[in-house]
């Protein structure tokens, strides 16, 4: 019979630690992951065929859900055209003007293959057209695995307790400062741009505070320095125009991932023209790539896109909310102190009665050891969240009123159970 483990055993020989990014794997939390066979809508199915409501979602890039027909259509008939050309398509065209449409201040995008090169690719637009070299992030936040991004990460870096990756120079990160979020640091003429995430959701999920945005926004300017927007995860996420249009802040320069291309490996960096159009081939900042714009990837991104209207961002928070609502009130009937933070259709989950405005009440709910058995006893219910305390969940539009009434009954179980053992 396939196995999770026998699968396990078979990756751990030809992958390190069996997983092809560290987020996937349990050893934060303990015991062996489960291999996803197939999704279908909120659902995941493993390969001794199990199934679960799915609030990973790939880490937020299925908002329709898995295996929707609208996405596989469109898959469907561009695969049927050829995969990749290296060549401009329309479909490249078209999706970077629905960015730019739904994006007021995103005047140019250039298309990439992951959030990783989106944020590397942003922070050489910043540095090159401001000809300065220091950077500014927040601890807690990721901007992808590029070398000078991963001081002070969140996600899988604080999951797996790393300071920044060996490997890493101490040149490549002597000019990124990190600071701490929602504090609106003091700008000097050295820095090139302040990097963050308008809402922080890869160390748990952390709103921004009640003027920090705007305060950076103003920070910037009078240094002179760019803001930048990592909104691989808010972007068409939290609303039409994302983050930026949520919160009413304009930064100079944007991250897109996830949601934008529509489960595929797709994502975009943008921003005002006078800034991108010093991008080669019209100026001297070097990007390439050879899959970028994938036809496959746009194709995705566009049917996605298209589903995404002001009713169905209702759809998405109404169900959040309720979500957070639900879980808070079983936890609390069960004695155990939880915080559970909502930003639009974004979920999080902190153990403790305090609410988490940064890394180090993210670390403290972290420290309280609850995570692991939380998951864990979710997962043996039928409901699968990330395996690592730094993760969020992210409802569909598939999740429907029965997956939240299961969702809320196996949190009143392990809850139950947890509290009996605390």
């Amino acid at each position: 019979m396939s196995t999770n483990r026998s699968w396990y055993e078979r990756a751990s020989v030809v992958s390190p630690g069996g997983v092809n990014s560290p987020v996937r794997a349990f050893k934060s939390v303990g015991g062996t992951p489960y291999f996803v066979e197939r999704g279908q809508g909120a659902h995941v199915f493993d390969v001794e065929g199990n199934r679960y409501i799915d609030y990973v979602q790939s880490y937020g890039a299925s908002v329709l859900g898995h295996a929707h027909p609208r996405v596989v259509e469109a898959v469907q008939r561009a695969a049927a055209k050829g995969t990749t050309f290296g060549a401009p398509t329309p479909g490249e065209v078209l999706l970077a003007e629905e960015i730019c449409s739904r994006v007021p201040g995103c005047d140019v995008v250039r298309l990439v293959s992951s959030g990783t090169e989106a944020a590397m690719s942003a922070v050489r637009v910043a540095r090159g057209a401001t000809g300065r070299d220091r950077v500014v992030v927040f601890a807690g936040c990721y901007h992808g695995h590029s070398d000078g991004l991963l001081a002070g990460g969140g996600s899988g870096v604080a999951t797996l307790g790393l300071p920044a990756s060996a490997g890493v120079t101490r040149a490549a990160v002597a000019e990124t400062v990190v600071v701490p979020y929602n504090v609106v640091p003091e700008l000097g003429p050295e820095v090139a741009a302040v990097v963050v995430e308008p809402v922080a959701a890869n160390m748990g999920l952390v709103p921004p505070a009640p003027g920090f945005l705007e305060g950076l926004r103003e920070a910037c300017t009078r240094a002179g320095a760019l803001l930048v927007f990592d909104e691989v995860i808010t972007g068409f996420r939290v609303g039409p125009g994302g983050a930026s249009t949520l919160f009413g802040v304009t930064p100079d320069l944007w991250c897109f991932g996830k949601t934008v291309g529509g489960g595929l490996p797709l994502a975009a960096f943008g921003g005002r023209r006078d800034l991108m159009e010093q991008l080669a081939p019209l100026g001297p900042i070097y990007q390439a790539g050879t899959l970028s714009g994938n036809p496959l990837a746009t194709a995705a991104g566009l049917a996605v896109l298209s589903a995404l209207d002001e009713e169905a961002y209702e759809q998405l928070s109404a169900y959040a909310s309720r979500l957070a609502t639900g879980m808070e009130a079983v936890c609390r009937e069960a004695g155990l102190a939880v915080t559970v933070p909502v930003a639009g259709p974004l979920v999080g989950i902190f153990f403790g009665d305090r609410p988490v405005r940064d890394y180090d009440g993210a670390r403290a709910s972290a420290a309280t050891g609850l995570y692991p058995g939380f998951m864990h006893g979710l997962l043996e219910r039928g409901v699968a969240i990330a395996p690592g305390p730094y993760e969020i969940l992210f409802p569909s539009l598939a999740h429907d009123e029965a997956d939240l009434a299961s969702t809320l009954e196996a949190v009143a179980a392990v809850v139950a159970a947890l509290s009996a053992r605390s």
